[in-house]
């Protein structure tokens, strides 16, 4: 598969990435955001959660006998990883195949109902030969407008991989495409899998130091905007009713005949304008976050476009000018002091906490939550 993995760039883990990435597959109502902690008020506030995915840097398991059992289930849509580069695409596939409230689109509902059929390694090497799926994960390779010898990732090499966390038919499953088949966590339900899924998650941070991994979570969730938009429907219908209910009482006419859909509304005049200032809050609430969203997604495709555009004509100008008018020199010895600078302080970080493991015990561990990157294990 060695010319296939050429084909597949590798691609910055960033939610603006991966948002883009699933509407150019033609997933409609889906986006990506990143979880910076593990509390469950963050979870929640993405209500609803398709799946979860953990980027952590690869290190070779020691205890691979100590994971659950691999289980070999036909309702979950697993596929192994055999194409270079594309675990990050492969982990948000695989999330969006195991949802069925998820708007797929034509292409996407046609492959997975192809592809369904197939065992593990087939499904995987459909992904790597997928037109669509191929098409979207390059869209965002960077301009090489130079070519650089490739070489293999090394042991001093840092590799990162990409796993997914998703419900399916009452049970929560890890999903991992170095695997031989989805890894069964336990029982959930669509109302609790968030619950149940932080301990396993923290289980897999707590096997490594901080000075060895780095993290970064991301949640797989309904697009928000149409989210707050739906509540604001409701909120705007409510506010009409209790409009319509408080202009009756001020008439004298609270006791009129009311629709059933009245019922659950204040009677009083107090509780009916207490009613109405409590939504017309929440409206306003819901209108900044929407407009919050429409910021955030204006933003990710600028910064999208930018990593697409190839600046080095611009530099190369910028340079020549700079020689041009003798400012290169001092431009480089600057340079080169702030790198000398930056170096000493890497090491000195990397002395102290050599240094600060030597003196703790060598059962001690620790973990961390940040870090981003689109690099694979090497195959």
């Amino acid at each position: 598969m060695a010319g296939r993995n050429a084909e597949w760039c590798t691609i910055e883990s960033d939610p603006g990435v991966f948002t883009e990435l699933i509407n150019k597959i033609g997933v409609k109502g889906v986006q990506v955001e990143e979880i910076y902690d593990l509390e469950q008020k963050n979870l929640d506030a993405l209500d609803p959660v398709y799946g979860l995915i953990l980027l952590f840097k690869w290190v070779k398991e020691k205890d691979d006998g100590k994971r659950p059992g691999i289980e070999d289930v036909p309702d979950v849509f697993f596929a192994k990883q055999v194409i270079t580069n594309a675990c990050a695409t492969q982990a948000i596939i695989s999330i969006l195949m195991n949802r069925p409230e998820i708007d797929l689109g034509k292409e996407l509902q046609d492959f997975k109902s192809f592809a369904q059929a197939c065992d593990a390694e087939m499904r995987g090497v459909l992904i790597g030969n997928s037109p669509t799926i191929q098409k979207a994960h390059n869209s965002f390779r960077r301009p090489e407008p130079f070519v650089f010898e490739q070489k293999g990732a090394t042991e001093d090499d840092d590799v990162y991989h990409f796993i997914g966390y998703v419900p399916v038919n009452g049970c929560l499953y890890e999903l991992d495409g170095l695997k031989q088949g989805p890894i069964l966590l336990g029982d959930c339900t669509l109302e609790n899998w968030l619950q149940k899924v932080r301990p396993a998650i923290q289980e897999r941070m707590n096997r490594y130091s901080a000075a060895e991994i780095r993290f970064a979570l991301l949640a797989v969730c309904k697009n928000r905007k149409e989210v707050y938009e739906a509540k604001l429907g409701k909120v705007k219908g409510r506010i009409t009713q209790l409009q319509a209910k408080y202009q009756k009482a001020s008439e004298g006419k609270a006791g009129d005949a009311m629709d059933v859909s009245d019922d659950d509304l204040p009677s009083s005049p107090a509780e009916l304008v207490a009613s109405l200032t409590a939504a017309g809050a929440e409206e306003k609430a819901l209108e900044d976050s929407i407009k919050v969203e429409e910021a955030k997604h204006k933003k990710w495709e600028v910064e999208n476009i930018r990593r697409k555009h190839n600046y080095v004509p611009f530099v190369f100008n910028l340079l020549k000018v700079l020689a041009e008018k003798g400012k290169l020199p001092e431009i480089v010895e600057k340079a080169q002091q702030s790198a000398a600078t930056r170096q000493s302080a890497r090491d000195a970080a990397k002395k102290k906490e050599a240094e600060k493991g030597k003196s703790k015990p060598a059962s001690s561990s620790s973990s961390s939550s940040s870090g981003s990157s689109g690099a694979d294990k090497p195959k």
